[in-house]
């Protein structure tokens, strides 16, 4: 009798991962209701025991650099586990990279979104690839020949794993290389060169610090050209089927995101294409980067969901002091708070999806509503992500703690975005930089948050407030953090009391901006409707 298992909460699979109030929500208003079926279909597989599987396999074996073949030729090849290769497969099928840019169809970039959102919560690490897959469109477009050359491979619908020809393939994949040892998220303190070659292409040496996703089949890469830093593509096989001098010299042994592969590399007098004009290489990669930065914003959004459900799930099998623990009032308010964070990460998540497809369609507005509210989002979510993460761990205790739960990969996985594409400070910065340069950018985030004037009295002050605090320039760099958080919560709660039912939005406005709660996660005003909010949180 010693092997009796009881009061242990089941697995959570054969769920849709979709079922998300939110999130359909999001998806509906946002003119991507159309995707709603891909998007159950896909959440389904999301939370089936198969999918599940890959990602631990995944995560448990992680890439291998393999640099030279048994006879010492330089190879400079990634191998991943097979479950890998299902997560990208499922990922590409779906659409989750470059799909969108070939589409009219309203709603297209929001479509995407959604299902990122959802299969992000399978793994995250191969989200990395899709990620630059998917932005790198943005800044192609800056030369018309080369997205004509590439679009079409980037956006297909094939997964065609393995160093070939490109423009071969049924279908590639687009990686990224900024950083380096020195810089950092300094850009232009880069050192790499590029030398123009007689065919217009260039030659590229120099040493990149983090190379995102090496296995990829082309590269976003800076480097400094006779007229300043460029932006260059730089593909991993040549057309003639002769492997790019591209050697990866080791692979990062990184916190979390570790099914995927990050690596050191050096170029010696590897051929690449401009991107754009010589010298503007930071405002066209930057187009690669604000695409990026909302995948941040998703994938924080998706780890929330992630953890708040599973923390659900666990307090309502799991009983303690004769009651479950979802029943225990003080459970309640953390699982409630965590809860009310999801939504208010998927909810932002949605608006910025949709101002996306919006802005891209030409609306000037909404351009410039994305130009400052993107900046916020990335700031703000990406930050709440890790301490979100560690409050929905604790909720299962110990079971949490050991790696079977995936609370601990969940954990790791958490700061990643809040580094990448601008680490806290580049974000905050980069908030002050939308204001002071774009005076429509402010006018169009006040746009917003007008549309929910008068509705509660506590986000009428913060709107006033953060007014005021923008008006006083003094110390506004030191106060960028501050002013990011501002803005990120007035326009949350500016859309949930507008979008969200009252139970959601009274309790945001009430804990973030009246100052009703503490500063840790299960410290909401006992008057509020607790009960709703973990109703929307269980699958």
């Amino acid at each position: 009798m010693t092997h009796d298992v009881f009061n242990q909460a089941p697995p959570l699979t054969g769920h849709d991962v979709s079922a998300d109030a939110a999130l359909l929500a999001g998806l509906a208003r946002e003119d991507a209701g159309w995707a709603t079926g891909e998007l159950h279909r896909l959440g389904t597989l999301a939370g089936s025991d198969q999918a599940g599987e890959w990602g631990r396999l995944a995560n448990e074996h992680p890439p291998v650099l393999r640099t030279h073949d048994r006879y010492g030729h330089r190879i400079d090849e990634v191998e991943f586990h097979p479950a890998w290769h299902e997560l990208m497969t499922v990922a590409v099928e779906n659409g989750l990279h470059a799909t969108p840019w070939s589409s009219a169809r309203p709603g297209a970039h929001m479509a995407r979104a959604a299902k990122f959102y959802v299969w992000s919560q399978v793994e995250a690490g191969h989200g990395c690839p899709i990620s630059m897959t998917y932005a790198s469109v943005a800044a192609l477009r800056h030369s018309p020949a080369l997205a004509a050359d590439w679009e079409p491979a980037l956006a297909s619908r094939s997964y065609d794993f393995g160093l070939r020809p490109p423009l071969g393939k049924r279908g590639v994949l687009a990686g990224m290389a900024m950083t380096e040892k020195q810089g950092g998220s300094d850009v232009r303190a880069g050192t790499t060169r590029a030398e123009p070659l007689s065919d217009g292409s260039y030659a590229l040496t120099g040493h990149k610090w983090f190379n995102s996703a090496p296995m990829c089949d082309v590269f976003l890469v800076l480097a400094q050209a006779p007229g300043g830093l460029s932006c260059f593509l730089l593909p991993r096989v040549l057309p003639d089927g002769t492997r790019n001098a591209v050697h990866l010299m080791r692979l990062k042994d990184k916190l979390g995101n570790r099914s995927n592969a990050s690596a050191e590399v050096e170029y010696h007098g590897a051929v690449a294409w401009l991107v754009g004009e010589e010298g503007r290489g930071v405002r066209t990669i930057l187009e690669m980067v604000n695409m990026t930065r909302l995948d941040c914003v998703i994938g924080s959004a998706a780890g929330m969901r992630y953890g708040v459900t599973r923390a659900v799930h666990h307090a309502a099998h799991r009983g303690a002091f004769g009651r479950k623990l979802i029943d225990q009032p003080l459970m309640r308010n953390v699982l409630a708070d965590l809860a009310l964070e999801s939504e208010a990460a998927t909810t932002l998540m949605t608006r910025l999806a949709g101002a996306t497809d919006r802005a891209i369609a030409g609306d000037r507005a909404e351009s410039a509503l994305r130009r400052t509210a993107l900046a916020v989002g990335k700031y703000w979510v990406c930050k709440r992500g890790p301490v979100h993460a560690a409050e929905a761990l604790e909720c299962l205790g110990g079971n949490g703690y050991v790696e079977e739960s995936q609370m601990p990969r969940l954990f790791r996985e958490s700061p990643l975005n809040g580094i990448w594409e601008g680490s806290g400070n580049v974000a905050a910065l980069d908030v002050l930089r939308a204001l002071g340069r774009e005076p429509e950018a402010l006018e169009a985030f006040f746009a917003e948050v007008s549309l929910a004037a008068g509705a509660d009295r506590h986000l009428d002050d913060a709107a006033d407030r953060l007014r005021k605090s923008l008006g006083d320039l003094t110390d506004i760099e030191a106060r960028a953090r501050r002013v990011a958080e501002d803005m990120a919560l007035v326009l949350q709660a500016s859309l949930l009391v507008r979008l969200a039912p009252p139970a959601v939005a009274d309790a945001f406005c009430a804990s973030r901006l009246a100052g009703e709660a503490g500063r840790a996660f299960g410290t909401l005003p006992p008057r509020l409707d607790l009960d709703a909010l973990i109703e929307r949180a269980i699958v």
